[in-house]
């Protein structure tokens, strides 16, 4: 499954604009005064306006399996990484045989960089901005993740993340390549303690080539 488009919200569309631009250096393809349009990879980040938005969102992108430590190297300069514990800052997520980082975005979005280690990316390029491949993660906050991702499977298609336990707190559609990370409001975003909240997010997602826009 592949996220092709997210659209989230911001309250502040230049700052949004001069840290995706200037600080993760990736490329703005459409910029009005109410949105503006990113390219990551092989996915599409579009943020749009909401004066009274105050909230925040947390999406990964996948990077390379081999560059993890460039990656952090490349950041070093731009932004502080999320420091899980005993001055860690890399997290090992043994079941789904990956590694991530993490770090915040100019609106306080919760955002990660995650290798898998399963999927066939490796590159020998230096890390830069054309080392972020894709968005591989979306949170979505329900009230009852099973049943929503139940009912996606049901009326889509998809399903759960076979590397994941699916639990009433916490779900996963999807695969590798993308997936939609379901929560419960009010669970804390890891490695954080901040709470999740419910916010507008619109995906447009490709499964088996068919081509699924979804509105939570």
């Amino acid at each position: 499954m592949k996220l092709e488009h997210i659209q989230i919200q911001t309250n502040n569309i230049p700052e949004t604009v001069a840290f995706y631009r200037d600080i993760l250096e990736l490329p703005i393809i459409e910029k009005t005064s109410k949105s503006v349009t990113i390219k990551a990879g092989n996915s599409i980040l579009k943020f749009v306006e909401n004066p009274d938005f105050n909230s925040m969102y947390h999406f990964a992108f996948n990077i390379p399996e081999n560059k993890l430590e460039e990656a952090i190297k490349w950041c070093n300069d731009k932004i502080d990484l999320v420091v899980i514990e005993d001055k860690r800052v890399i997290a090992n997520f043994e079941t789904w045989n990956a590694n991530a980082v993490y770090f915040y975005d100019n609106n306080g979005n919760l955002l990660e960089f995650i290798a898998r280690h399963d999927l066939d990316n490796s590159q020998i390029k230096d890390f830069s901005y054309k080392s972020i491949l894709n968005i591989s993660e979306i949170g979505i906050v329900d009230e009852n993740p099973i049943e929503l991702g139940t009912q996606l499977i049901e009326d889509y298609g998809l399903s759960f993340f076979a590397k994941n336990f699916n639990s009433e707190n916490f779900a996963a559609i999807g695969d590798d390549e993308g997936l939609l990370i379901i929560v419960k409001p009010y669970r804390n975003w890891y490695p954080t303690q901040t709470p999740s909240q419910r916010n507008k997010t619109k995906v447009r997602i490709e499964n088996n080539s068919d081509s699924i826009e979804l509105s939570f």
